[in-house]
């Protein structure tokens, strides 16, 4: 079972904030595979698909950001999941431009909230993860900026960059990590 997850924090205050963009990544390859992430399940919406060859489960935690790590860890073990192995988890960047993704199988939190919870829950860095550049040309970056409304000039790169993000979980699951990077580590415009 490949476990799929999407970062963000339930509730339609959030649902069209930058910091749910991994929420709406999940709905994206949720839509491309024709399933829903309906079910409740080990305090997260999921949906089960198939996706190259695998069983795939796609997950939106709903512990918010915070504590993403509870929900995650709980998905692991029922589902036996080897996180090192199996494990994708797709969320927000402010280090990264505004529309670039990247691709990494293992390492820090850099600060990310909910990438920290996930650490400290499973107590391991080793797992892949998908992150999307929300940076802003200027202005503040804090918590007003990710937790505000997006943006109408940001839907058209954010759309190019869900599409990017689903392609790049695509390439995981079929070809790995490492193939995803060569292909989706650069900027989305020059893909």
């Amino acid at each position: 079972m490949k476990l799929i997850v999407g970062l963000g924090n339930p509730g339609i205050e959030y649902q069209f904030t930058l910091h749910n963009i991994g929420f709406l990544a999940i709905d994206r390859i949720a839509e491309r595979q024709q399933v829903e992430v309906a079910n409740r399940q080990c305090r997260a919406a999921t949906g089960r698909t198939r996706m190259a060859g695998h069983d795939v489960l796609l997950a939106k935690p709903e512990t918010y950001m915070n504590l993403s790590g509870q929900a995650v860890r709980q998905l692991v073990d029922e589902y036996d999941v080897d996180a090192a192995q199996d494990l994708v988890v797709l969320y927000d960047e402010l280090d990264l431009p505004f529309g670039m993704i990247r691709v990494r199988p293992r390492g820090s939190s850099a600060g990310h909230n909910g990438a920290e919870s996930i650490i400290g829950a499973l107590g391991s860095e080793e797992w892949a993860r998908v992150r999307m550049g929300v940076q802003p040309e200027r202005g503040p970056r804090g918590p007003e900026y990710l937790l505000g409304q997006i943006r109408r000039s940001q839907m058209k790169p954010l759309d190019e960059m869900l599409d990017l993000a689903a392609n790049a979980v695509e390439v995981i699951l079929a070809e790995g990590v490492q193939a995803a990077m060569n292909r989706f580590n650069k900027r989305s415009s020059t893909l």
